[in-house]
């Protein structure tokens, strides 16, 4: 996934925002058991409406914020399961003494964990009888605090205090209505999330019930911080959208009962699997013609077309299912060579908000040496071909910031970025943003990437729509959190979609520009599809490999 990520925050205090999402795992609630792999996971679809929560997007909702927003602080425990016991105690309390008398409010409460060493996985993990919304995120900078100055590496959340969910292209008004649930003063309330790649395109079965873009707030959140961990519960209501104080403190009552207080480690390593099928859509015939085709037009005097990137859903059924959390446990410590292309960074230093924007492009695998990865180096440096489809990258990027920002300042303008399994063409901006309610402008505007639809964007939508048979889903878009206090997205690439009993759809595009050679290009989709089943030690024999026309 050629990657975008946008952390922004939003007061007049320091605004940072930090490097790519790592992973991020969201699991809304189906019989279906969905998930989307990669920067994103998905699983039980949520946005035809949930009995245990609310829709913030609601028709006929307030655009103002919420009457009460607010963070409690709970006395330390030693455990998980006395923060457990400590939570369930001061909700009895809140609902027997209700404190808030507003007609809508978010509440969090939050309880330190001293001794016991948990992870945000293994806790989720410990979570896996549960059938509710799930979402696991961890940065790849640890740039995020809570009130004790403790670094944020990585969240666990099970339930939804509230979803935003709706069929219709995100909109400014939907962002509304996720603001309205967010307050500097309370940073670690957050919405996570993302959005489909091409909100127009018509959706696909396996992707209807996502909806165009799917955001929670967790109920029950486990944080793992540097030196300690925190687990806290969110509740909200707002009785313009009929889900009153009662129901929200009903419900989380409800998935406190079905939280477990017993941490069950998760396995290290997960266990070979076979796979039993395989199906690429395209197959290899009809992907050349694509990319063939695509180079037609590309070369055509009279088009406007320098770059498409075109992709490829690969279908693999083990004989095994596929635990979401065990592939995420996988690709923990790799992930960064798949959620990397964009890097938006926005700070405030005297009232000026400054960004700093990173533009990754060009792959090429790691050497098994230092001398062969060095020549591999050497030939993506000079590579007439990927420095064209680094150099649409990039510039498209500055234009785009120029568009909300002052000067644009580009340093290094090209050099190699090595990543655990992958290095690509790397280039620096820096800027200044004109002014801190851009929030939804920016991330409107870097949406769809010329790393996953190519450029002019039009003209790469419209060839993509024409060219490819499935539906990308939420491969190819924003994936991450709105907070109070900062935002944080990617570009969701080389995603899965996982199904229970159907196995997986893994998604991975190339950049196709003048001089790409199908044959290679198709190589190197099977290098990006093979990070997921190699951390996975899915075997797949050649004779079982089937391509679906």
């Amino acid at each position: 996934m050629g990657t975008l990520t946008i952390l922004l925050k939003h007061s007049s205090t320091y605004k940072s925002l930090t490097k790519c999402t790592n992973i991020f795992l969201l699991f809304p609630l189906s019989k279906k058991q969905h998930s989307i792999y990669s920067l994103h996971f998905h699983q039980r679809p949520l946005c035809h409406g949930c009995s245990l929560s609310m829709n913030g997007c609601r028709k006929g909702h307030s655009r103002e914020p919420v009457g009460t927003i607010k963070t409690q602080t709970l006395e330390p425990v030693a455990t998980t399961s006395m923060a457990l016991y400590s939570l369930k105690m001061a909700i009895s309390k809140m609902k027997s003494e209700p404190q808030f008398r507003s007609s809508s409010g978010i509440v969090r409460l939050q309880v330190s964990i001293e001794e016991e060493e948990v992870e945000a996985i293994d806790w989720l993990h410990s979570q896996n009888h549960l059938l509710l919304p799930r979402c696991f995120f961890s940065g790849r900078e640890h740039n995020s605090f809570d009130s004790n100055g403790r670094s944020l590496v990585s969240i666990a959340g099970v339930g939804s205090a509230v979803f935003f969910c709706q069929p219709h292209p995100f909109s400014y008004w939907d962002w509304v209505s996720i603001r309205r649930f967010l307050s500097e003063s309370c940073p670690l309330i957050r919405a996570y999330g993302a959005i489909r790649f091409d909100a127009k395109a018509k959706l696909s079965v396996e992707w209807l019930p996502f909806g165009s873009f799917y955001f929670m707030i967790p109920q029950v959140e486990f944080n793992e911080l540097e030196g300690g961990s925190m687990l806290t519960t969110t509740m909200a209501w707002d009785n313009t959208i009929s889900w009153s104080w009662e129901d929200a403190i009903n419900a989380l009552q409800d998935t406190l009962s079905k939280v477990s207080a017993s941490i069950v480690r998760f396995p290290k390593q997960a266990p070979p699997t076979l796979i039993l099928s395989s199906h690429d859509i395209p197959s290899k015939i009809d992907w050349d013609i694509a990319v063939n085709r695509a180079l037609e037009m590309i070369k055509k005097n009279n088009s406007l077309l320098t770059k498409v990137v075109l992709a490829r859903s690969t279908k693999v059924v083990p004989t095994t299912n596929i635990d979401p959390l065990t592939w995420l446990r996988a690709k923990m410590h790799t992930s960064f060579s798949f959620s990397r292309q964009m890097h938006l960074h926005l700070s405030e230093i005297q009232k000026w908000l400054h960004i700093t924007s990173e533009a990754l492009a060009g792959t090429r695998a790691r050497g098994v040496s230092i001398a062969l990865d060095r020549q591999i180096e050497l030939d993506l440096l000079t590579s007439p071909k990927d420095d064209i489809e680094f150099t649409i990258v990039r510039d498209t990027i500055r234009r785009k910031l120029e568009g909300v920002c002052e000067k644009v300042v580009i340093k290094p303008k090209k050099m190699i970025r090595k990543l655990p399994r992958i290095q690509h063409l790397f280039a620096q901006l820096a800027s200044r943003l004109r002014s801190e309610e851009d929030e939804f402008e920016i991330l409107s505007s870097l949406h769809p990437s010329p790393a996953v639809c190519g450029f002019p964007t039009e003209e790469a939508q419209l060839l993509i729509a024409k060219t490819e048979v499935f539906d990308r889903g939420m491969y190819g878009g924003p994936v991450g959190w709105f907070g109070g206090g900062e935002s944080e997205f990617a570009v969701g690439i080389r995603s899965a979609l996982v199904e229970k009993d159907h196995g997986a759809l893994i998604y991975a595009g190339t950049g196709i520009v003048e001089g790409s050679n199908p044959y290679l290009e198709w190589d190197e989709l099977e290098l990006k599809t093979s990070q997921f089943t190699k951390l996975l030690k899915l075997d797949l024999p050649l004779r079982q490999k089937v391509d679906c026309k």
